[in-house]
């Protein structure tokens, strides 16, 4: 029987590509309500984060719920934008990514090479709605590069150079989806995931 997950996003880039890092399982990831609000974010890791969202919505929907926070730490900013990543600029909707990338071209300038060091982190948290949950993390080293760099991805995706790519120096956003999810924070995590669920031998907590 197919199981459902209800994702605590409104971001369907997001709903993609977890739906792509959980392909074989049987289960279908479908993006939370639009009319149900998203809890204030409030906690200070990105676990903290990923809890309220999970909990939220599995309380509000009475059905499992899957939630991911994630963002970029670079060392020269001492960890930011960190949990602040999606709303780094002040800019909600459609602007968000572009203005981020923006100011962190703006914050890192005259910083050059190794000094530019980085690294993506996710969390994702999967609760039931009596409660138990189970969560993972990922995490992927690199840099972030002078200028954006192609058109594929999100979020800060163009600006970050995987540090194990040393070959190509490519981007995130000059990935294949495929390639970027063999490699991502976000498909580490989901990777862990599964293996928590194997271990649990069920797809919920």
């Amino acid at each position: 029987m197919n199981a459902r997950w209800v994702v605590a996003t409104a971001n369907p880039h997001k709903v993609d590509e977890l739906s792509a890092l959980f392909a074989g399982l049987d289960v279908t990831l479908v993006p939370r309500p639009a009319e149900l609000a998203m809890p204030e974010e409030t906690g200070n890791t990105f676990l903290a984060n990923a809890r309220l969202k999970a909990r939220a919505i599995a309380q509000a929907t009475g059905e499992v719920a899957l939630a991911d926070d994630s963002g970029l730490e670079v060392d020269a900013l001492g960890g930011e934008p960190g949990v602040f990543s999606a709303r780094w600029a002040g800019v909600d909707g459609a602007g968000a990514d572009a203005a981020n990338n923006a100011k962190l071209l703006a914050e890192l300038e005259g910083i050059h090479g190794p000094n530019r060091r980085a690294r993506f982190r996710s969390v994702l948290v999967l609760v039931a709605p009596d409660g138990k949950e189970v969560s993972a993390e990922g995490r992927v080293e690199g840099f972030v590069l002078d200028a954006a760099r192609g058109t594929a991805g999100f979020g800060y995706d163009p600006l970050f150079r995987p540090e194990a790519d040393n070959e190509t120096g490519r981007s995130f956003a000059e990935y294949a989806a495929e390639e970027k999810n063999a490699v991502s924070h976000r498909g580490r995590a989901a990777a862990r995931l599964r293996e928590a669920l194997t271990r649990l031998g069920r797809l919920v907590p």
